[in-house]
Formats: C-alpha cells, structure tokens, sequence
C-alpha cells in the first residue's frame, strides 16, 4: 500500500523560487503545507495559485517555526523543504519509490548547492548530507539555530537515497556576505541562551580551522575561486560568532 508523504516549507519573502520548490513537491506529496512569516511580497498570492495550505506564523526561529509546520500536518510521512530549495528528477524518482516501499523511519538525501549560478561540488557544501525525508512519530527539528536538523530517536538507523536537493542559497556575492553576516548572528544568539562560552582561542583558533577544513581536507579549492570564497566566509562567520558571543558576555 502507497503511503501519503506531507510535505512542508517554512518561507519569508521567496516570490522568486518557492514556486520551483512547490512544484518539484507537487510530484512526491499528497498535501503541501507551508508556513510563512507574514511576507511582503507576492509569496502568498503564488502559493494560493498553486493550491498549497497556506498558513502564517511569526517567526521565533529556524527550528521552532519548522516544528509549528510539522505539527499541521496530516500525516504521519513528511518531507521537508526550504523555499530555496527544489527536488532534482533523480530524487524524485527516488521518493516515489519509497512511498511504494516505506522500509525505513527515515531517509538521508544529499543537497547540492548554488552559490551565484555555480553548482558548488565540493569542500564543506558537498555533499551536504541531510535528513529531509522520515516519520514524524519518531523524529523532529532541534540541533542550534540557524542550523537545524532533524534529531531522531536513537534506535533509528536512515537510510541514504539517490538525488539531491538542489539549493539556490545567493545571487551574488553581496547577498552571500549579508546572508553571512545575518546566520552568523543568529548563531551568536543561540550559543549565548544555552550557557556557550567565547574565549580568545576561539576567535584565534575556529575560523582557520573551518577555512581549512573547508578548502583543504574536503577539497573547497577544486571549486576554483567560488570555493575559496565560500571557504573565506566560513571562517569570517565563525569569528562573528565568537567574536560578538564575546561582547554579550562581557555585557553580563
């Protein structure tokens, strides 16, 4: 027996790509619900368009407005997708038949990112491993905002298919830095409300670490110059983060 697979999406302003995104779930999903943030701009006249259930929430964060979503939906199998993001044919073709065949709790697919219209294959953007795909009975989103994930119970073993989700994540390198600038804050946030600390080796220390963790070991430099730079901001927003983690507990 086919199971019916929800699919959800949590969006701000995404007039330019959530319909991609809605589409590419159209083919795997039985219900589409998306979220949004009270957007000013033409994302809910899309989406009403194309026949999703809208809903609007404020926005408290990544993981808490991703779990608001989840809690609207009817079943029990959910996929979950950013605005910026899309299914790609083998993916697809992949979920379709896993909805034939349901044998795991949950499922790992790889996201392949755009950074300014190149496809970005390697250093730490590849492959980008995520859960997106399992039983809501048995698992939903946690980890650190801005960078959720989904946490599982500790019994489940997922299971890897084949495709990816294609990412669109900047237009352009002005984009990128702000997008940096703006993550890196809400990571700062995050860190201080869970009791994290920020000393002066961290500010030393952690953005070469990413940098060359992100342009060395995982191979950033067969990007040419796009890896250099997404590997240079890596490390730029990792020394905001401790950096202004640093003035907050100063503050205190």
């Amino acid at each position: 027996m086919q199971v019916k697979i929800s699919a959800v999406i949590i969006c701000f302003n995404e007039e330019d790509k959530i319909e991609r995104c809605i589409l590419s779930l159209k083919e795997v999903s039985d219900e589409i619900i998306v979220v949004d943030s009270f957007s000013t701009d033409k994302t809910k006249e899309i989406c009403n368009e194309l026949n999703v259930n809208f809903f609007t929430n404020k926005f408290k964060g990544h993981i808490e407005q991703k779990n608001y979503a989840l809690s609207l939906t009817n079943n029990n199998y959910v996929i979950s997708l950013d605005a910026d993001e899309a299914l790609d044919k083998l993916a697809i073709s992949s979920i379709l038949k896993i909805k034939e065949s349901w044998n795991y709790d949950a499922y790992i697919i790889n996201r392949l990112n755009n950074f300014c219209g190149k496809w970005i294959r390697h250093g730490s953007w590849y492959p980008d491993k995520k859960i997106r795909i399992w039983n809501k009975q048995i698992g939903q989103w946690g980890g650190i905002n801005p960078h959720d994930q989904v946490i599982l119970n500790k019994t489940v073993s997922p299971h890897h298919i084949k495709g990816n989700i294609l990412h669109y994540t900047v237009d352009s390198l002005e984009q990128f830095i702000k997008q940096t600038k703006y993550f890196s804050s809400i990571s700062t946030n995050a860190y201080y409300k869970k009791g994290k600390k920020s000393y002066i080796i961290n500010l030393l220390i952690n953005p070469c670490v990413k940098f060359v963790q992100s342009y060395i070991i995982k191979l950033g430099f067969l990007d040419a110059k796009e890896g250099f730079i997404i590997a240079r901001y890596a490390a730029y927003g990792t020394f905001l983060k401790y950096k202004e983690l640093r003035k907050l507990q100063k503050a205190k």
